[in-house]
Formats: structure tokens, C-alpha cells, sequence
């Protein structure tokens, strides 16, 4: 099998698993927010990406990402054109995103009125960890199925939410919990799963009345 560093990795300065691999996966996890290519994305570098973008194959890698493409895919070093040809309109920016691994990202995609924001590391190896979606404070590593869920934040609401999850014999492997603010009444978690989530239950969330939104991220 051809990977990602075999496809762009020659013609780098320097390339490594940090700078292609999980930058990929980083972007191929704000993919999956949506599940099919957004209408345009912004890429924010933080740190090293920020400095080497080019050189070290990151560009490539997260347009590659952004297009929902898998690491062996042999277009890898065409992904640009391949995002031109989607219609993706796509920038590169720098940014401090403050006390972070220095191979962060934070990505900004938007399709028709909707919009989503990730903010991940490459951490080595190709492994990555995600520390916000949608500005939800999180720690989630991309290999788990993942829910996103904004609720009203009241009593029984998160017992009603495990409640629906584990009724249908589903497996919660991971909860991040985070109140937006101080008396908004409105609060936020990312959920790993053990097992994939049947549309059927991403529905029977959508309908509780204290779910605001629910979003559920396959894993990369």
C-alpha cells in the first residue's frame, strides 16, 4: 500500500509523519463534520506548520484532508487541483494559538450557512489529538466514532443523552464536558464511542428537547 509520505514525501524538504500524515488527519477530521467537501476552509498554523507549511508537504496534506481523502489515495500530490476542481476555496494563515504543540492547526470550514471549527495537533508518528470542536474544549484522538452535542445545560440532561447512547448497546469510551459560561445555561460535550453511531440514534438525540445540535464525527 502507497501511503502519503510515499506520495508527497520525495519531493519535500525534510517531510515527516508531523507534517503530512497527521496534518491529513487533523483536516480529515473537519472533513467528517460534514462528511463531503465544504465550500471553502481557512487553515490557521500555528508554530512549525506556520514556518514550513510548504516545504514540509502540510499544505498538501490538509487540502488533501479537506477533500475527504484517505492517506494511500495516489492523488495526494494533486490536491490542490483536485480542491480547485471541487469548487473549495481554501486560504493559509498564521496564527498564535498560544500555549499548544507547535504542529497546530486550527481549521475553519464552511458550506452553504454552516460552519465548523477544529482545532488539532500533530503530536508524532501520524498520531493526532484534537483539543476543540466548535469551540468545545476536548482531548479526542480521531480513532473512536465521536459525537458533538450543544445542549441546554439542566438537570438530567446529560443522563438523558447516556441514556438514548447506551440503550442501544452502544459503548461510551470517552466525555468531555464544558459549560460555555457561567449562568448561560447552555453546555457542550464530545463523546468517543466504541462502536459506530446508527443514524437512527444520531436522530433520537436530534429530537431530544434539551439538544440544541448533535454532530457526529467518524472516526479517521
Amino acid at each position: 500500500m502507497v501511503s502519503i509520505l510515499d506520495i508527497i514525501g520525495p519531493s519535500m524538504i525534510g517531510p515527516s509523519s508531523s507534517h503530512t500524515l497527521g496534518a491529513m488527519r487533523i483536516a480529515k477530521f473537519a472533513y467528517n463534520l460534514f462528511g463531503t467537501p465544504p465550500d471553502s476552509v481557512s487553515f490557521y498554523l500555528h508554530g512549525s506548520f506556520k514556518e514550513t507549511y510548504i516545504g514540509h508537504g502540510t499544505k498538501l496534506a490538509l487540502i488533501a484532508g479537506i477533500c475527504g481523502m484517505e492517506t494511500d489515495d495516489p492523488n495526494v500530490a494533486k490536491a490542490d487541483k483536485i480542491a480547485d476542481e471541487l469548487g473549495i476555496k481554501y486560504e493559509f494563515r498564521g496564527i498564535d494559538l498560544g500555549d499548544v504543540h507547535p504542529n497546530t492547526v486550527k481549521i475553519v470550514i464552511k458550506k452553504s450557512n454552516s460552519f465548523h471549527e477544529v482545532i488539532g495537533s500533530s503530536i508524532g508518528a501520524g498520531r493526532v489529538k484534537i483539543i476543540s470542536i466548535d469551540s468545545i474544549v476536548c482531548s479526542v484522538s480521531g480513532d473512536f466514532p465521536t459525537l458533538v452535542i450543544e445542549n441546554e445545560d439542566v438537570p438530567g440532561a446529560l443522563e438523558s443523552i447516556i441514556r438514548i447512547i447506551s440503550t442501544n448497546g452502544i459503548n461510551i469510551a470517552q466525555v468531555n464536558l464544558n459549560r460555555l459560561s457561567k449562568g448561560s445555561k447552555i453546555a457542550s460535550m464530545v463523546i468517543e464511542l466504541d462502536d459506530e453511531l446508527p443514524s437512527f440514534v444520531l436522530e433520537s438525540l436530534k429530537m431530544l428537547n434539551v439538544v440544541r445540535f448533535a454532530t457526529y464525527v467518524k472516526p479517521i
